[in-house]
């Protein structure tokens, strides 16, 4: 992940669209960092997460329900100025009723899951993670494709408490979503 050249006034939506194709950006803090576009088993990582999560949790198919599952949303928190997005994020329905249909969402999800790579780590694991906890965001998944591990954050006063630690092919429980089984083993896309 870049950062590109200090400028003077702070970055803002029409620079996240200017990117030339195949960039991909991220305003945190107020400083506009891009990088290339996720490859192909990034994506997928995060697509499976999503899937998994999608009818036991969003559509209530064999599990609880209660949650807005959503791939690679745009979140606009007011103390980051502008814009960041998670792989994947979840909202309970108890606090957000109604899907707004928005480009980017003004309230911070419930749960974030970054599918970490060695271009977002720097960013996945403390500035992104800075920002979740100070917006309250009450857990947090990073994801490593590579080293086929999840790590589940819990927020404690204000600090992230590892909730749990799951590798290879493992079939978890991991929190906020502990009451479906996950078989993990499909987001490593082995055979």
């Amino acid at each position: 992940m870049s950062t590109t050249k200090p400028s003077m006034k702070p970055p803002t939506l029409a620079d996240l669209d200017a990117l030339p194709p195949g960039i991909v950006g991220e305003i945190i803090e107020g400083v506009l960092y891009t990088m290339t576009k996720p490859r192909a088993r990034h994506q997928r990582t995060g697509l499976e997460i999503g899937s998994g999560l999608l009818g036991p949790f969003d559509h209530g198919r064999n599990g609880p329900g209660g949650w807005w599952i959503i791939a690679a949303p745009g979140i606009e928190l007011p103390n980051n100025t502008k814009e960041l997005s998670p792989d994947v994020a979840g909202w309970r329905r108890e606090k957000m009723p109604v899907l707004p249909n928005v480009a980017a969402f003004t309230q911070a999800p419930d749960w974030a899951c970054e599918v970490v790579s060695p271009a977002t780590a720097g960013a996945d694991r403390v500035r992104k993670m800075r920002i979740y906890a100070r917006e309250s965001v009450g857990h947090l998944w990073l994801v490593d494709p590579l080293a086929k591990t999840l790590e589940a954050y819990r927020l404690q006063d204000a600090h992230w408490v590892v909730a749990s630690t799951h590798t290879g092919s493992e079939r978890v429980r991991a929190e906020p979503f502990a009451a479906v089984e996950l078989e993990i083993a499909r987001w490593w896309l082995e055979p």
